[in-house]
């Protein structure tokens, strides 16, 4: 989840295949960057992703990693799930277990599964995170103004955030911190660990 090279996400297996979250993927970057003005150019400078990149996620011929759909929803300042997201019209949505769309890094070691009806305009976002026995997962910094809040349902779990010491969680405890710097989460235990996380963003002020 730190750097472009790792393996691209990918679905379990009760989710849609990658070819169709690719399409789907592509789809949602066109509309929201042409909603936006943004040219490929454009993007590829305030997002940091390449513009060859872009233009290979565009038409579904490139599976994104987790980093970079991250980096390109900062830019597009909208939710990372709004890339991989079906369009829905009604006002009450039932997020079923069978039909998730969960993303995984790190062979599988690392899960997160979106808990929120995908709208482009919100500020907050709410995951289920999954880490394997002894796992550490390391994550870039987040857009400026990013607040993660985790609370641990199951486990041990290390919080690693910028230069602040290493917080210890338990089962049942939360944590607060800015998410716009390196930040990292590791399973302390033999056993999976499940955490809850929410992301609020603040509004970008574009020049």
């Amino acid at each position: 989840m730190a750097l472009e090279s790792i393996e691209p996400l990918h679905l379990l297996p009760r989710a849609e295949s990658v070819d169709e979250i690719s399409a789907l993927t592509g789809q949602n970057l066109r509309r929201l960057r042409t909603r936006r003005g943004y040219s490929l150019d454009r993007l590829a400078k305030i997002s940091g992703v390449s513009r060859a990149m872009l233009g290979q996620v565009e038409t579904g011929k490139s599976s994104p990693t987790i980093s970079i759909l991250w980096k390109i929803a900062a830019a597009l300042d909208v939710p990372c799930g709004s890339l991989i997201a079906q369009p829905h019209d009604t006002s009450l949505q039932v997020l079923t277990h069978a039909k998730a769309k969960v993303l995984s890094a790190s062979e599988g070691k690392f899960q997160t599964r979106a808990l929120f009806p995908y709208e482009s305009e919100r500020k907050v976002e709410f995951y289920e995170l999954r880490i394997a026995p002894y796992h550490t997962e390391i994550t870039e910094a987040h857009h400026h103004g990013t607040i993660e809040n985790l609370v641990v349902s199951r486990g041990t779990v290390e919080i690693v955030a910028g230069k602040h010491p290493p917080q210890i969680l338990g089962e049942g405890d939360a944590v607060i911190f800015d998410a716009d710097v390196a930040h990292s989460y590791r399973n302390m235990t033999s056993s999976e660990a499940v955490l809850y996380l929410v992301s609020t963003y603040v509004e970008e002020v574009r020049g």
